[in-house]
């Protein structure tokens, strides 16, 4: 069946799926999360979400949110999000993420990670 995930920000919703696994970026550190995974709600900072379905994967950087995690699903509120699929949405999701936050090394971080992910 998979685990289902919503991601919402105020403009709507720009995901809705079934995936196989999905990795976010915790305030407390980045965790996955499986079919099956524990309740939980947890505030998140500003990075990239990683969806992982059908042996692919695909990256929405994100400013900052609140996901709720059920044994079935995810839901995540995020205040701006880009789902990267090319050059152009790199150029956007940098952007996002030097107005979500003055920490320059996380948003090299997670720049190099979409370009080392071929999607560049």
């Amino acid at each position: 069946m998979g685990l289902v995930v919503s991601i919402v920000v105020p403009q709507g919703s720009i995901f809705s799926g079934s995936v196989d696994r999905i990795t976010l970026p915790g305030a407390e550190g980045e965790f996955g999360v499986l079919e099956g995974h524990s309740n939980m709600v947890s505030l998140l900072k500003s990075g990239v979400i990683e969806i992982e379905r059908n042996q692919e994967s695909s990256l929405i950087a994100i400013s900052w949110g609140y996901v709720e995690v059920k044994h079935s699903s995810v839901d995540i509120l995020a205040d701006g999000a880009v789902f990267i699929k090319g050059d152009d949405e790199v150029y956007k999701a940098k952007k996002l993420l030097e107005d979500a936050t003055a920490d320059r090394l996380a948003i090299s971080s997670v720049i190099a990670r979409i370009e080392t992910r071929g999607l560049r």
